[in-house]
């Protein structure tokens, strides 16, 4: 569901370094990538956003026990330029910033790999990211909360700017979706033990964040979110393409 317009973003990141204990612990044996929504696994649901909007140079974090992702991705990722680290790291944030030095000096798209969203929807949220100021960080955002530590974004609603992030409230949740600009802010030497701690870090210091709000957008964390999310946005996608 995209448009014929060329994208003006061509280089995106997949943080797929977790190592998902609770879809474990909820019996499911496979690599965080590869759990199946609607039987196809995250990971190609995520590279198919991607594919779908024009973005073909992707740089894609996995940890050192998911080969089961590493061999598909050596199957079914050949049409992609495809930098893949494999690497099980200490953080979020970790994973996050070896993806963005490598995806330095052009402007950006990273998403979580536990994102569920129609592809009208990551397509709506990237040509929005591309209007807003070019030194701004972009969040996608939604007023869908279900999640067991939501990390809340406080938005403005006249301008679309974050003005908090953290707390126990705000406007609406993040939603795994990061937009970045071709010169990154700089940072602290000291550096930040979570990607959320990061953030807030950048709307504290009064950096431009701004959102793109977005209908429901699903956090793949345990068995009850995949059958979600099959039902309602997957669904939704289904019904989209037979009419």
């Amino acid at each position: 569901m995209t448009d014929a317009s060329p994208c003006p973003i061509h280089q995106g990141g997949i943080i797929a370094a977790g190592l998902g204990s609770r879809l474990r612990a909820d019996g499911i044996g496979v690599s965080k990538p590869m759990v199946r929504v609607a039987g196809r696994p995250l990971i190609e649901h995520t590279l198919d956003r991607f594919r779908a909007v024009g973005i073909r140079r992707l740089t894609v974090i996995i940890n050192e026990e998911s080969e089961d992702c590493r061999g598909w991705l050596e199957v079914n990722g050949r049409d992609l330029d495809l930098d893949l680290i494999v690497r099980t790291t200490p953080s979020s944030y970790a994973s996050f910033r070896l993806v963005a030095d490598r995806l330095d000096r052009a402007p950006a798209v990273i998403t979580a790999i536990d994102t569920i969203m129609p592809m009208k929807d990551f397509h709506t949220y990237v040509m929005a990211a591309v209007s807003l100021p070019r030194d701004a960080v972009v969040l996608g955002v939604t007023d869908y909360v279900d999640d067991e530590n939501p990390f809340w974004a406080t938005v403005d609603a006249a301008d679309g700017r974050v003005r908090k992030l953290g707390g126990d409230g705000g406007s609406h949740v993040t939603a795994g979706l990061y937009g970045l600009p071709a010169l990154r802010p700089a940072e602290p030497n000291a550096g930040f033990l979570r990607l959320r701690d990061y953030l807030t870090w950048l709307v504290a210091e009064g950096r431009p964040v701004y959102a793109v709000v977005l209908p429901r957008v699903f956090d793949i964390d345990r068995a009850r979110d995949i059958v979600a999310a099959e039902s309602v946005v997957l669904g939704s996608e289904r019904r989209d393409i037979r009419l």
